[in-house]
């Protein structure tokens, strides 16, 4: 059962699974980036089994005028060892969960483009190609 990341070190565990999605990022720097994003209405969830995170979520709930009131996952992604074995099945149905106690409209997320075996998980769990997103990169990081 997937659960919040609330201590410092329940967001740490969850770097070395999250930085396999988010090559970018830094261990020093990862617990101070996710308390900044939470005052901004982000939550960290993680699956662990036997001691291990094997799937990782970041996501938030919003209201837009083109959805209404939205979760908006940022990221996800299950340890390479441990897919097809329902981890992240069940993460995407405890998200939908949290959405419909929420009260949301939508349940959405971005994946990239090259990310081909994720597209595929997430057209068999219901997710459909509902819309291009765009973007430009401004500097660099």
């Amino acid at each position: 059962m997937p659960t919040h990341a609330k201590s410092n070190v329940e967001v740490e565990r969850c770097f070395d699974l999250m930085s396999e999605l988010r090559t970018h990022l830094k261990r020093h720097e990862f617990v101070a980036l996710v308390r900044m994003m939470e005052t901004e209405g982000y939550k960290l969830a993680y699956t662990e089994v036997e001691g291990h995170v094997v799937a990782v979520a970041g996501y938030r709930i919003f209201t837009n005028l083109f959805m209404g009131k939205t979760p908006y996952v940022d990221d996800l992604v299950t340890a390479s060892k441990h897919r097809s074995k329902g981890y992240g099945k069940a993460l995407v149905s405890w998200l939908r969960e949290i959405a419909h106690e929420h009260g949301c409209f939508y349940y959405h997320l971005d994946s990239g483009t090259q990310r081909h075996e994720a597209h595929n998980f997430y057209f068999r769990q219901g997710f459909r190609i509902a819309s291009f997103h765009f973007s430009e990169r401004l500097t660099d990081r």
